[in-house]
């Protein structure tokens, strides 16, 4: 009865109601949509940064990340095999030898980070071989293959087929330097990895080096991102003589600014809402002073004070959740829309690969966002109506009936 009574009074001024339901439609609507692209870009990046270098969890010497240097091996290399073969969750993981050196041209030359990987499994782990834009992969030379980032060819002045000769310490110290071909020239959404990263066959530094038991990461990689956490749990408690990180320890700015973006996008919500509450409180506290005389009729047969109250309240909780039902809801389709079919931002590319974010963006907005959502409407309802409820409930019957 008291929701039936409520809901056919915010009709009572249906002009002013549906002032009121339109802007909390354009504003949630607005508000669902705005945080739906910006955690989508967020969650682009990181996803391109796992695709692209991260994985889901790697391991390393435990000094090798903080000092990089090519004697900082994964230690007992073979019982880590044994241990990976035998875990639960892994849908596939790769070796790599990194170093530290120098890449030169005949025009120029540039510090690098020279990964020596097994391109077949290079291929399952990560999205470079899906990035070339010119030659290929690997495969076109017997030896001394190369793969280069298109920032780093600009700089050397390199085409296909060029030669660059890569220069770096061995585990004696000495320098050691030798050509390779680019066999191909690829192209990520970070212009800083383009500039600093080649890839070379790990066979081919082996002979380098000479030998190939060396293998400073071993990045993996899981079936479903829900298994990362016990995949690494279970690693660390039967490698204790390396060092296991997922993701999210190897690079904590990502998990930071994931974390304060969520806070933040709650808080520009909650702006919105705030700006609502003016406008609701408003007409609420109309539709009270218009109705003193019924609310004195109703409290002198016998409608207890805190039943009043209760139906104020929910008058102002129909007119929020009316406008932000349906604007979360059209909010959500616009999210559903762009998250398959994305939003190009092509013209921002060579911005955005400033900061390793993709041009093309996939709007993506958590449940736990549309549940605060709702909590937060629920709030702003309660506390735009409480000081018009209460003004209400404070009404002398006689009076109310006799002065209105």
């Amino acid at each position: 009865m008291l929701l039936q009574l409520a809901w056919k009074n915010i009709w009572r001024n249906k002009r002013r109601s549906l002032i009121l339901i339109l802007s909390a439609i354009v504003g949630i609507w607005g508000g669902v949509a705005s945080n739906g692209i910006v955690i989508g870009m967020w969650e682009t990046t990181i996803e391109a940064a796992i695709n692209r270098e991260l994985s889901h969890i790697q391991i390393h010497h435990p000094k090798f990340r903080d000092e990089k240097l090519l004697s900082q091996n994964i230690p007992r290399i073979n019982e880590v095999r044994e241990i990976l073969k035998q875990a639960p969750f892994i849908k596939n993981y790769c070796e790599r030898l990194i170093i530290e050196g120098m890449a030169s041209s005949p025009v120029s030359a540039g510090g690098v980070r020279i990964f020596a990987i097994d391109p077949s499994k290079e291929k399952e782990m990560t999205s470079i071989s899906q990035k070339v834009i010119a030659g290929t992969y690997f495969g076109r030379l017997k030896n001394n293959e190369i793969l280069i980032g298109n920032r780093l060819a600009e700089k050397l002045k390199l085409k296909l087929n060029s030669k660059v000769i890569l220069s770096f310490q061995d585990l004696q110290n000495n320098l050691v330097s030798s050509a390779f071909r680019v066999s191909g020239i690829y192209k990520t959404e970070s212009l800083n990895y383009d500039g600093i990263t080649v890839f070379v066959k790990k066979d081919d530094i082996a002979t380098l080096l000479g030998t190939d038991t060396l293998v400073h990461e071993v990045a993996i990689r899981v079936a479903n991102v829900a298994h990362i956490d016990t995949l690494r749990n279970y690693l660390k408690s039967k490698i204790d003589f390396a060092k296991v990180e997922d993701w999210k320890e190897i690079a904590p700015e990502f998990a930071l600014v994931q974390g304060i973006l969520y806070l933040e996008l709650n808080i520009f919500i909650g702006i919105i809402l705030f700006a609502l509450l003016f406008g609701i409180s408003n007409t609420i506290m109309m539709s009270v002073f218009e109705r003193i005389r019924e609310f004195g009729v109703l409290m002198a047969v016998g409608m207890k004070r805190i039943r009043l109250f209760m139906m104020i309240i929910m008058e102002s909780v129909f007119l929020l959740f009316t406008g932000g039902t349906i604007g979360t809801l059209i909010g959500y389709l616009t999210i559903e829309f762009y998250s398959k079919r994305g939003i190009d931002l092509s013209i921002l590319e060579e911005g955005m690969a400033a900061y390793g974010m993709p041009a093309i963006l996939y709007p993506t907005l958590p449940w736990h966002m549309y549940v605060s959502l709702f909590l937060m409407m629920l709030v702003t309802a309660f506390i735009a109506a409480v000081s018009p409820a209460i003004k209400a409930t404070r009404l002398k019957p006689a009076e109310a009936i006799r002065m209105y």
